[in-house]
């Protein structure tokens, strides 16, 4: 196994490089198509969401690996290399798939927790396996992480370690206050109606607004997931893309998700929103400090994007809710065909030596600034990536912003739960399963061509026997064929099945090769088996022990 992981995320990289290198839909697949044609690789899988992207590769060297998948990552996400490498991080074999089960538990997620990776993981899987890209490693391995990430919220109750970021975000509106008592009564706008902003909506009417307002830019999409709002309670509308700025000045709390490459609320618009609802309201407040913008001021193109799906199992958000129609709306959502406007800019270099060792770039983080107390007339939860609401309306009075940056501040400061060590702990034994797993299958094909030998060496025998005693009757032919037989699998089964033991531990690669140099076996008989599944190889060509 050479399993190779090359990616940044929100631990390693400031949200402004996050959502510059953030990748569509059509750019994903591309990734991969140039990933499988680049040397080192045989597979890849692509994971991207609002706060990591990593590229997943089967290789057969290190050192060019590594190269290779940070140059593509640099080519395809517009962000040159020589910008992009120190904020990239590496994690090899063992390190990579403990890195990715992690991931799946929700150890590595913003909110420490959340369960939505789990979709996002599965979407990652379907994609690989749509464009062929990903092979008998990547499968077993995203399969695994899956089942990684069930057990772990099955088991433990890391659930209750974070929230999603949908509700993380909220708590952070509410300032202190229970999110429940914040919301009752509040007029909300949902901008979106993909996975993300599907769970928005739902929280927010569990949370007791009094209305929802859905606005995207295909109104259809809108008019299901309001559908769905309404059949459970509550009062729900949809309007076009074009109605937001309308809606926004009769708003108390907005929430956008899009996947657009423009700003969607410029600062002007949010300014002419909140004008007049306070004596100061739509003033510039001195000395606020605003997160670093992502985007061009002006651009604000509304183009919805390819999103992972999300998962609502044991989210408390949801809970009155059809959660099925939730996500099945998500997905279908998700995977529609949409307008992609994002440009790909070549790289700018050809070597990525700093990246030579495997390991990860310790945590940025910007010093937190304490906001001045303000009153609060329009609060805006911005969870897209790229940004979907220019930063400067922090600045504003009377709007409180919250973003995927200042959420990253947040929660570095959340509290952790003991059941995080107990997820460390299921982490830790699921990762040796699947390396001994691997392991022991790489020797597989050549325990079943030594055995398949030996059957060919009983057969030439006893041809060698029937013309040398062409007297002999059936019976007596039959003893003698299953004798030597039973012989032949005594002597090979104690040495089998410790080869196996033994190749599954830590540094057992190596007893297949010794094992093929041991019984000269050819190196294009152990390659054919291989071509077949174990259970089929060895069913076909074991004997009796």
């Amino acid at each position: 196994m050479s399993l190779l992981v090359v990616g940044l995320s929100h631990r390693s990289a400031p949200v402004s490089v996050l959502e510059r290198a953030a990748l569509n839909a059509d750019t994903q697949a591309k990734l991969l198509q140039d990933t499988l044609a680049a040397e080192p690789a045989a597979e890849a899988a692509v994971l991207a969401t609002c706060n990591r992207i990593e590229l997943y590769a089967d290789v057969d060297k290190f050192h060019a690996g590594v190269a290779e998948l940070s140059t593509l990552l640099a080519q395809h996400s517009g962000v040159g290399l020589e910008e992009l490498t120190p904020y990239l991080y590496v994690h090899y074999e063992d390190r990579a798939v403990h890195h990715l089960f992690s991931v799946a538990c929700g150890l590595d997620s913003m909110v420490v927790g959340e369960g939505q990776i789990l979709g996002q993981i599965k979407d990652t899987l379907a994609r690989a396996q749509e464009l062929h890209s990903a092979g008998k490693l990547l499968n077993d391995l995203f399969q695994q992480a899956l089942r990684v990430g069930k057990r772990a919220h099955s088991e433990t109750g890391i659930d209750g370690a974070g929230q999603s970021l949908v509700t993380f975000g909220l708590e952070q509106l509410a300032a202190g206050q229970p999110v429940a008592a914040w919301a009752q009564g509040k007029r909300a706008l949902v901008i979106g109606a993909g996975s993300m902003s599907s769970l928005a909506a739902a929280t927010l009417a569990r949370a007791g607004v009094a209305e929802v307002v859905v606005a995207n830019r295909t109104v259809e999409r809108a008019d299901r997931l309001v559908e769905i709002l309404g059949e459970a309670g509550t009062a729900a509308r949809a309007v076009a893309m074009d109605a937001v700025a309308d809606e926004l000045t009769r708003a108390d709390v907005a929430i956008s998700c899009t996947g657009a490459t423009g700003l969607v609320l410029t600062a002007e618009a949010v300014r002419s929103a909140v004008a007049g609802r306070t004596p100061t309201a739509g003033s510039e407040v001195p000395g606020a400090t605003a997160p670093a913008a992502g985007r061009a001021a002006g651009d604000n193109r509304p183009v919805e994007a390819v999103r992972g799906g999300f998962s609502v199992e044991g989210e408390a958000a949801v809970a009155g809710f059809d959660a099925a129609a939730l996500e099945q709306h998500g997905a279908w959502v998700d995977n529609a065909p949409g307008e992609q406007v994002r440009p790909v800019e070549a790289s700018e270099a050809e070597t990525i030596a700093a990246l030579a060792v495997a390991g990860r770039v310790p945590e940025m983080r910007r010093e937190r600034v304490p906001e001045p107390v303000r009153q609060v007339a329009l609060a805006l939860l911005d969870l897209a990536m790229p940004r979907d609401v220019d930063a400067a309306a922090h600045r504003i009075d009377g709007v409180r912003l919250v973003d995927i940056e200042s959420l990253a501040d947040a929660s570095a400061d959340a509290p952790m739960a003991a059941d995080v060590d107990l997820v460390r702990s299921i982490v830790a034994d699921e990762v040796a399963a699947f390396g001994a797993a691997q392991r022991a299958a790489h020797i597989t094909p050549t325990v079943v061509a030594l055995r398949t030998m030996a059957a060919d060496v009983v057969a030439s025998e006893i041809a060698r026997l029937d013309g040398r005693l062409p007297g002999l009757d059936e019976k007596q032919r039959a003893e003698i064929t299953q004798t030597v037989r039973r012989v032949v699998d005594k002597l090979l089964h104690a040495p089998t099945v410790r080869v196996k033991q033994l190749a599954a531990e830590p540094g057992g690669a190596g007893y297949a090769d010794a094992l093929r140099t041991l019984f000269d076996l050819d190196q294009e008989t152990v390659a054919a088996v291989s071509l077949a599944t174990p259970h089929e190889a060895e069913g076909k060509n074991r004997g009796p022990a």
